[in-house]
């Protein structure tokens, strides 16, 4: 499939993975050392949701559109309860910072990465197609913590870690353009681990085959020694050709990550719920040691 992220910005996959990453995120915030950020496959890092690309999928809408109006008004939570609301509130805050003078834009994960990044943190944004890397590039401007580079993601991986900080997370979030992409992403992944075995790893795959995702899992399973979370978001009803869930693999996830989810995959699920059912479904692949 191609997963091109300006035709997807902001849809049910996005809502599902960056929600995740600020949690991820907010772990590592919470010891004073800093730490490191490498997104491999990064994209143009800004999206316009009323963009040709944008407007010709509509994915949005069924993503965070569904949540943009809680982003106005902290107390319409709709569907979300208070405890979902108030882990989601900084991703919240990270989107809302795009849309102050009423426009209508969908940040990627370099700049909800920045967006808490601290003086002392860095992030190293990745991006191999010419054109979007240089919007990346623009997108970041100047800022000492991030930096952005027109490189393979593959390369990226093994290129950049372990970083000198010695804490951070790798994110990992490929077009899945190729055919062997799930099979050559667990190769990757289980080099990059070898490298880094104290990294945070965050996997995120588009559910359509579920064999090969659960193929993609068992493959890690028997690389990887440490913990690996699996979440998933997907929609009872989807056809053959569309894209029928959000899938995360997470390595080494911080303490209690699992309980976070257990929170806010519910009521994510329920909140993009409309004529087709979403579900939630957490699982660990490997219990964490």
């Amino acid at each position: 499939m191609n997963y091109r992220h300006a035709f997807h910005a902001g849809n049910f996959a996005d809502v599902h993975k960056h929600a995740a990453l600020v949690l991820v995120l907010q772990h590592l915030r919470q010891k004073d050392a800093a730490f490191r950020v490498v997104d491999t496959h990064a994209g143009a890092g800004r999206y316009n949701l009323a963009g040709e690309e944008a407007e010709r999928t509509g994915e949005w809408r069924g993503g965070i559109g569904r949540l943009m109006p809680r982003l106005r008004d902290a107390a319409d939570t709709g569907s979300l309860t208070a405890e979902a609301t108030a882990l989601l509130k900084t991703y919240f805050d990270a989107v809302a910072g795009e849309n102050q003078n009423g426009e209508l834009r969908y940040p990627g994960s370099p700049l909800i990465v920045r967006h808490l990044l601290r003086p002392q943190d860095r992030l190293i944004a990745c991006e191999s197609e010419p054109g979007a890397a240089r919007k990346l590039e623009r997108t970041l401007g100047v800022d000492k913590r991030t930096k952005a580079i027109e490189i393979d993601g593959w390369k990226a991986l093994t290129a950049y870690i372990p970083p000198k900080e010695r804490r951070g997370l790798v994110l990992i979030d490929p077009p899945y353009e190729r055919p062997d992409e799930f099979e050559h992403l667990a190769g990757a992944v289980a080099e990059a681990w070898r490298k880094w075995p104290g990294g945070i790893y965050m996997i995120w795959y588009p559910i359509k085959d579920v064999g090969a995702s659960n193929k993609l899992a068992r493959s890690l399973d028997k690389s990887i020694t440490t913990g690996i979370l699996r979440s998933e978001l997907s929609f009872a009803e989807t056809p053959t050709d569309k894209l029928r869930g959000s899938g995360l693999l997470i390595i080494n996830p911080p303490w209690r990550f699992d309980a976070q989810l257990r929170v806010i995959g519910p009521a994510l699920a329920k909140a993009l719920t409309s004529e087709n059912p979403c579900r939630s479904s957490l699982e660990w692949i490997r219990a964490a040691a």
